[in-house]
């Protein structure tokens, strides 16, 4: 049994557990599948120090919205004094209810990725009328430009970082990547999931359906394009992220965005549609910077330490992996671009 603080149980009112394992394989917050000798089953989490405890109230405003709207979702368990939280050795601890099903770190079949696009617009769809100002926001999170100034900054501060000469190789890779970006054009901001990965879908075990999105601390408002392009890199890569031989596949894009637009074709502007393959690339070269800079850094993105020998180390291969994917998502332009067009036309 993992070891978890009988502080943090007794406050939500949960003693008599029969098991507390980590669950998922979210690199940010520490997770565990809490089981009570009830029969009940609970999700623990110890919030990464990044997000604001404050998330939780923007979340619960959510997740009663997303129940009222009939669509499946976690809910906060309130401890015994009825916060949403408690804090206890500097870290946030927050339980919600747990939705039975199956998370993939990849898709495996077109039916999948047509789940999933189904699942992300019915979100997208339910939200669209929930006015709510987020009491946290993670500023500039797609600020490419940003993000590719992080890098450049930290090529200047690492020089004498021992794997230095293959990161400045890879880095220079990235950058000359985003020369090479289409414009995007100005676009409204929509309130959007901010991580949709296909780790952050549940799946039915028995029928294959997507039934719930989760992992909520990264609500944001911001273009929907942006959104619908970090789940794309995420979707279409059926090789994970932990290796740099990435493949962007078109069948499992076909699907993915035939499933969106099966619930919100007319949800979407001209604008908005004609943006998302600009954006997915953007996203996927936004990324590539991002695990570049921490490369040098090693101060962000967990890593795994059964897989590789450090921080560094793996982020350098993540790097790559996204840099070939979106190699192989140029390579198929006029074909995906063509999936698009038939999607919402």
């Amino acid at each position: 049994m993992t070891e978890i603080p009988d502080a943090v149980l007794q406050e939500f009112g949960v003693t008599t557990i029969t098991s507390a394992e980590r669950f998922g394989t979210g690199l940010i917050n520490d997770t565990f599948l809490v089981a009570t000798a009830d029969g009940e089953r609970y999700v623990l989490q110890a919030l990464n120090p990044v997000f604001d405890p404050q998330i939780n109230v923007d979340i619960d405003t959510l997740t009663r919205h997303l129940e009222k709207k009939g669509l499946a979702t976690q809910r906060i368990r309130p401890t015994q004094d009825d916060k949403l939280w408690i804090e206890l050795d500097e870290r946030s601890w927050r339980m919600t209810s747990f939705v039975p099903g199956v998370c993939h770190d990849m898709l495996t079949s077109g039916r999948q990725a047509y789940e999933a696009g189904a699942l992300l617009a019915k979100f997208h769809l339910a939200v669209d009328d929930l006015e709510i100002e987020l009491h946290t926001t993670r500023l500039g999170v797609h600020d490419t430009e940003r993000h590719l100034a992080a890098l450049r900054e930290a090529l200047e501060v690492h020089r004498d970082h021992e794997a230095f000469a293959a990161i400045e190789t890879l880095a220079e890779a990235v950058l000359e990547a985003a020369e090479e970006l289409p414009a995007l054009p100005e676009l409204p901001d929509r309130l959007v999931h901010g991580d949709p990965k296909i780790s952050n879908l549940v799946f039915d075990a028995d029928t294959g359906n997507a039934i719930c999105m989760i992992d909520l601390d990264t609500l944001a408002h911001m273009p929907l394009p942006l959104e619908l392009g970090d789940a794309f890199r995420s979707w279409c890569n059926p090789c994970g992220e932990d290796t740099e031989g990435t493949m962007f596949r078109l069948d499992l894009f076909t699907a993915a965005i035939e499933g969106y637009a099966s619930q919100a074709r007319d949800f979407l502007t001209t604008q908005e549609s004609t943006s998302l393959i600009p954006a997915t690339r953007t996203i996927m070269v936004e990324l590539a910077a991002r695990l570049t800079t921490d490369a040098l850094n090693e101060s962000y993105f967990g890593w795994n330490p059964d897989m590789f020998a450090n921080r560094s180390t793996h982020n350098q291969v993540r790097a790559a992996g996204q840099l070939e994917l979106h190699r192989s998502l140029c390579e198929q332009l006029s074909e995906v671009e063509a999936a698009v067009e038939r999607a919402f036309n």
